[in-house]
């Protein structure tokens, strides 16, 4: 075991006011792919007054999901004065170009790379398609920029609102109430897909999975992207709910809970993050930490865990390849997705049963830990989510998704 540096930290208390995005400066070593608001582990808020713990979700940039991850101890309806509230730190990057804007929607974020900035990265907080509306993956660009655009829902989604008893109009005008809020970016995509607002009543849920594909922001943050990325941006739409990347010659794994209806075992998690290791560094398995990596997945809070000090390898490897959505229809974008993924499970299948078979020790003590460490899954978490909110927002046939 090589790794020595402290896994923990003190915690400290952070006081900024309202933050419209994660500005973070890229690392300075090519190929490192964590990034930081500060050198310490762990940020902390305590609550001067009584809240919600979305409220905080708000402020600072975070999703609902994000939040209540972090903080699984506290109620997300009340915070009371003097409460401690956990936030994000560090992130590692997801594994896609630097270039434009990447959606790593099983994360709930987006990593926006502008061009006017070059050496830094924005982050912010998003909402994904559900389980029977997934936001398709792959690379596209922004098509075009529309400033209160109107809703033209279409007739699939006004059957099922109107099976609920909840009515929608052919046309949705422009106004505090229209699912698409003030902005959208409409991506290259058919179906009508965009990178859009929210109305007044669907603010907490950002960072869930509830939308019929697209993708919905707080209304701050999409004004601000809507002045920056211009027209003809690349769009990068990834699922990367484990991730793994280097900072000052030390190995991190980031794990993120699964999209409904696509939940992993505790083995795949471990299998995965084999294989992510071994690629990141160099296609050889280092003695890593491995009571931190199983802990982190069992976690899977999205907090970066160191888990290896070495040296990194000298180039990095190439971001993952990610299929053009401008090319066909979506048709058959999606089946030759479908197969796709297929084909990369075997791949990655294959390129797993070399790791295990090279650290039997690491299988034997994952799932030494497992017995000990295993938590009940968590795969009820995002439906609960949805249950409250909807509970919240009153409307008989939940939300207005636009799109």
């Amino acid at each position: 075991m090589k790794f020595r540096t402290p896994l923990l930290c003190s915690l400290i208390l952070l006081s900024i006011g309202q933050v419209n995005a994660m500005n973070y400066n890229l690392p300075a070593r090519k190929g490192d792919r964590v990034v930081a608001v500060s050198t310490e582990e762990t940020l902390t808020i305590t609550s001067d007054h009584d809240q919600t713990l979305l409220d905080i979700a708000r402020r600072f940039n975070l999703g609902q999901t994000e939040i209540v991850t972090l903080n699984p101890k506290l109620d997300r309806w009340l915070i009371k004065k003097g409460d401690v509230v956990r936030l994000p730190n560090r992130r590692i990057l997801p594994d896609s170009p630097h270039d434009g804007i990447t959606l790593n929607i099983t994360e709930y974020r987006m990593y926006y790379y502008p061009a006017s900035a070059p050496g830094t990265v924005r982050s912010y907080a998003h909402g994904v398609g559900r389980q029977d509306w997934q936001t398709p993956l792959g690379r596209t660009t922004v098509a075009k920029k529309v400033k209160d655009p109107a809703w033209h829902p279409p007739e699939s989604i006004r059957r099922e609102h109107a099976a609920n008893g909840d009515y929608l109009p052919e046309i949705v005008p422009p106004g505090i109430h229209n699912p698409l809020g003030a902005y959208a970016l409409y991506l290259n995509l058919p179906g009508d897909y965009r990178i859009h607002g929210t109305d007044i009543d669907k603010i907490f849920g950002i960072g869930m999975q509830i939308t019929h594909g697209c993708v919905r922001m707080y209304p701050e943050d999409i004004e601000a992207l809507y002045h920056s990325a211009e027209i003809g941006t690349p769009v990068y739409i990834v699922k990367q709910p484990i991730k793994v990347g280097w900072l000052n010659n030390v190995l991190y794994v980031e794990a993120h809970p699964d999209l409904e209806g696509e939940e992993k075992t505790q083995d795949q998690r471990f299998a995965i993050a084999l294989a992510l290791i071994q690629k990141a560094n160099g296609g050889e398995v280092p003695d890593f930490d491995q009571v931190a990596l199983n802990k982190a997945l069992t976690d899977i809070d999205g907090v970066p865990v160191a888990l290896y000090e070495g040296v990194a390898p000298a180039v990095a490897e190439p971001p993952a390849p990610v299929q053009d959505l401008m090319k066909g229809s979506l048709a058959s974008n999606k089946k030759a997705g479908t197969k796709a993924d297929k084909k990369t499970g075997k791949a990655k299948k294959s390129e797993a049963e070399p790791v295990k078979a090279s650290v039997k020790s690491t299988k034997a003590t994952h799932v030494a830990d497992k017995k000990v460490t295993e938590k009940p899954a968590k795969e009820t978490k995002v439906t609960k989510e949805k249950a409250v909110v909807k509970a919240q927002t009153g409307s008989k046939g939940g939300y207005y998704h636009g799109g």
